[in-house]
């Protein structure tokens, strides 16, 4: 069976490493892209060779049977479920929606259709995160306690040239950035059990700094500052901080996973390789360990094409929709435990994905 052809829905800044990687799988081919605005579609189309055309005609095509869903959050849903209803397999970007109720709705159709789902970020399919579960699967931290995660940053109305989205429903640091952590934390340790949290609006108005709005106001419908707590159905117990709020800079660490023999430095989840360091019990420095995975570099699109060869070969794709919606799950959770001042009981689980062998060339999947 040949290359699963593969058309993307959505034109934005994102769809360019998407459109550069795309032909270097060999899983997978983009033929198409199209956006509401079809101009910029086919402008874009131009530089990478391939038919930029409206929506309707992308999905329409008989030849494209995976549809990668770059659009803004609010509308992954809506452009999710019209792919799905026209027969196509969906891969979107982060989160799956912006709530679970529209989630649910992508999965149920997607089941009624007899087709896949699949969700960003697929980052923890890179070399430093892939390492990372390699050496926790073996032991080298013995039986897995605990873990921290940290994403710390003064909000995007600096340097996005349009930022208002991202204080608004489906923004915030937790929705924006907490995946990357959270996808990352249940690769290596399994699903989560509950959680809780506590949340704020720390400021109700940003002003925009960057071009071309720069002066322009928004107000701000979402939590920027979001600390929550995690029990994994293992056993472990995580802590997560995510903010937009920290406008004097942190030197706290991304992730760190503590175990009964050790302790693991690992490296930024918004990235897909990164620097790994250990510290077993018993010794004073940290020491680096060398990746044993490829695809360390900017990987993105792995998760399309690994579930493109998933379709082709039979097989659980690994950046799946079930993974997907169990973190949009914990997310909306953090908020709600805020709100009520209780635990939140998850209602979903997922299965951890399966590693990717060790030793792979860049771009390669077993």
């Amino acid at each position: 069976m040949g290359k699963i052809k593969a058309g993307i829905i959505g034109t934005g800044n994102i769809s360019g490493i998407y459109l550069k990687n795309g032909s270097r799988f060999d899983s997978m081919e983009i033929v198409a892209c199209a956006d509401l605005d079809v101009e910029r579609a086919k402008a874009r189309a131009a530089e990478y060779g391939i038919r930029g055309c409206s929506v309707e005609e992308l999905l329409a095509s008989d030849d494209i049977q995976l549809v990668i869903n770059l659009t803004i959050p609010q509308a992954h849903a809506s452009v999710c479920i019209q792919a799905l209803e026209a027969g196509k397999h969906v891969y979107v970007e982060k989160p799956l929606s912006v709530t679970s109720e529209e989630a649910r709705r992508i999965l149920e159709t997607a089941e009624r259709k007899g087709l896949r789902v699949g969700g960003a970020p697929d980052t923890f399919l890179g070399g430093g995160i892939q390492s990372c579960i390699k050496l926790i699967d073996e032991g080298k931290i013995g039986t897995p306690i605990g873990a921290t995660a940290f994403m710390m940053s003064g909000g995007h109305e600096s340097w996005h040239p349009d930022p208002a989205f991202y204080y608004r429903t489906g923004g915030g640091p937790m929705f924006d950035m907490g995946p990357y952590y959270l996808t990352a934390l249940v690769s290596m340790l399994g699903p989560i059990s509950r959680v809780t949290g506590s949340a704020r609006i720390s400021f109700p108005e940003r002003t925009i700094t960057s071009k071309p709005k720069a002066g322009e106001k928004v107000e701000v419908e979402v939590p920027t500052h979001v600390a929550g707590i995690l029990d994994f159905a293992s056993g472990p117990i995580g802590t997560i901080l995510t903010s937009f709020d920290v406008k004097g800079g942190s030197t706290l660490p991304w992730i760190e996973v503590y175990g009964s023999e050790g302790s693991l430095l690992v490296p930024d989840p918004n990235n897909f390789g990164g620097t790994i360091r250990l510290r077993k019990a018993g010794e004073r420095e940290w020491t680096d360990i060398p990746l044993t995975h490829g695809s360390a570099e900017n990987a993105r699109g792995i998760g399309a094409a690994d579930m493109a060869k998933a379709i082709r070969d039979g097989r659980p794709h690994r950046a799946n929709g079930a993974l997907a919606y169990h973190v949009l799950e914990a997310m909306e959770g953090f908020h709600a435990a805020s709100g009520s001042g209780t635990h939140y009981a998850m209602k979903s689980s997922c299965e951890r994905p399966a590693p990717l062998p060790a030793g792979l060339s860049d771009f390669a999947l077993d």
